[in-house]
């Protein structure tokens, strides 16, 4: 009988032959959808076609956890970010599971956002099914909407909006920048966005073109979900530096046009327009990236899940929840003392 490291092997052996990890932190994206409004009538009407087009409602008037409707202009909000792999040859469709979630919260005083990276394999109660599954699964049987109440259920924090994405939008906008600085942690062999032929990226500092910065997001070889969803927000970090200086207003047209039928989001272009004011902070964009701890634990069945450790989640909600200004529950309240792993960072 195989032991649980060993079948843990064989699990990362084959979801990383298979996987595909999408760049689900659009923040940036957006802030150039809103920012390139600005320079020009074609522009404008471009990026509000676009995100016309984008818009798909999640059936849902407003959150069950909000009293009243929000608006970023206006209130503290939050954001889901999915990543999912629509990989033509694989040919999921809007069945296949989300590759990534990240939340976002924005504090619309403070211009601060939060951000939490959830693990694929997190278990958790996905109320669409009535029953405990991995967080991924919640998109299988009920599309951005199973994924955004699961997502609620596990941080009891409300999703206001979501941005659901795939690779290519990913890979598309890292080549319209010519690429992005980024510290390699070590040597990356992983597949490419055609999930057949492998790219190579070595370990340093280095300019990376799209299919290399997809490398780096997706790679899990020499650490973790955890050191992944750690990456991705680094990698976040670079795209919006590069996304929102000057020498890259000539690219928004490229921009733009990388987003096309890449993306499903209920953001009106309104909404999206709203959040240029956090790129305008005095203080440059400020983010808090937070982690949620966890240990590897195996089902009865054999399959392999993330356990999310019940104090540090508890620490999470609390930390989401006051900067969304909402009461906290009171297990969360005591985070002062926790060491709950989180990064300060701006792109002033």
């Amino acid at each position: 009988m195989s032991s649980p490291n060993q079948r843990m092997g064989r699990r990362r052996k084959k979801t990383q032959k298979r996987r595909i990890l999408f760049f689900t932190l659009f923040l940036p994206l957006l802030l150039v959808v809103s920012t390139g409004a600005g320079y020009g009538a074609f522009l404008y009407k471009k990026a509000e076609t676009i995100v016309s087009d984008s818009y798909m409602n999640d059936g849902r008037e407003k959150s069950a956890l909000r009293d009243a409707e929000v608006h970023p202009l206006e209130d503290n909000v939050s954001i889901l970010f999915m990543g999912i792999d629509d990989n033509k040859r694989r040919n999921y469709g809007d069945n296949t599971r989300t590759d990534a979630l990240v939340l976002a919260t924005l504090n619309v005083k403070d211009k601060t956002i939060k951000m939490i990276s959830i693990p694929r394999d997190t278990y958790a109660y996905i109320p669409e099914e009535e029953d405990y599954n991995k967080i991924n699964h919640a998109h299988v049987v009920g599309g951005p909407k199973a994924t955004i109440e699961a997502v609620e259920e596990l941080l009891d924090v409300p999703v206001d909006y979501y941005v659901r994405l795939n690779f290519y939008a990913f890979v598309d906008v890292v080549n319209a920048l010519d690429g992005v600085k980024f510290n390699v942690p070590y040597d990356i062999r992983e597949k490419d966005s055609s999930d057949v032929h492998y790219t190579y990226v070595k370990e340093g500092m280095q300019t990376l073109n799209g299919e290399e910065a997809l490398a780096v997001a997706r790679t899990r070889h020499a650490d973790s979900d955890i050191e992944r969803g750690k990456r991705q927000q680094q990698m976040l970090q670079a795209i919006t530096k590069k996304a929102t200086s000057f020498n890259s207003l000539t690219k928004y047209d490229e921009l733009l046009e990388a987003v096309g039928s890449n993306m499903r989001t209920n953001l009106t272009f309104s909404e999206m327009k709203s959040l240029i004011t956090y790129a305008e902070s005095d203080k440059g964009m400020n983010y808090e990236s937070l982690s949620l701890k966890g240990t590897d634990d195996f089902l009865a069945s054999g399959a392999y899940i993330y356990r999310a450790d019940e104090t540090e989640l508890e620490v999470i909600k609390g930390k989401l929840q006051r900067h969304l200004g909402i009461e906290p529950s009171d297990d969360s309240s005591a985070d002062e003392d926790s060491e709950s792993e989180e990064e300060s960072y701006s792109t002033e």
